[in-house]
């Protein structure tokens, strides 16, 4: 049995988790998220836990059985702490710039990318070098750092670019002079 699908989720103070018609709707301080599950998995509350269980051992039920749980888990820890994502720019003239619900990106192209931030994500910027992405889901979260990361992914050789923080970028060594 998955590990990951068998662990009980603790409803934390001033959550509330609802299950109907294969709808789990998590409720907390920062915001509202539901998601649909399949019908071969269960899920009930019960003494302000959230039990995931599986109807039969088929191979989909037993691949659905973890990431259903994972994905409430998710859900819970959104609604209350919420989820960050952190970017920075490495490189001469790269830059960002916030202003309202658009990012300016400014990556060595002969035109800055202008980005329209998701109503229900936020976008600030702490530097210019550096921006980051906060919201309560964190698929939406992670999803849009990713779409600003591929405006100018790193380069292996000099690591120009844009990254997450802290993320490692394996270096080439490239041509040797004569």
């Amino acid at each position: 049995m998955s590990r990951i699908g068998k662990r009980e989720l603790v409803i934390p103070d001033g959550v509330t988790v609802t299950i109907e018609n294969n709808l789990v709707s998590v409720k907390g301080s920062k915001g509202e998220l539901s998601a649909p599950y399949n019908k071969l998995i269960q899920v009930e509350v019960k003494d302000n836990k959230v039990i995931v269980t599986r109807s039969n051992e088929t191979k989909q039920a037993k691949q659905l059985h973890g990431t259903t749980n994972a994905i409430i888990n998710n859900m819970i820890k959104g609604v209350t702490e919420g989820f960050v994502k952190e970017l920075e720019a490495v490189g001469v003239g790269y830059r960002f710039g916030v202003s309202g619900n658009k990012i300016t990106i400014n990556a060595g192209y002969s035109h800055p990318v202008v980005i329209e931030v998701p109503s229900d994500l936020k976008a600030e910027s702490k530097s210019n070098t550096e921006l980051s992405i906060s919201g309560i889901d964190k698929q939406r979260v992670t999803e849009f750092a990713a779409n600003i990361r591929k405006v100018r992914e790193p380069e292996p050789y000099k690591g120009k670019g844009i990254r997450y923080k802290g993320e490692y970028i394996r270096r080439k060594e490239g041509k040797k002079a004569a």
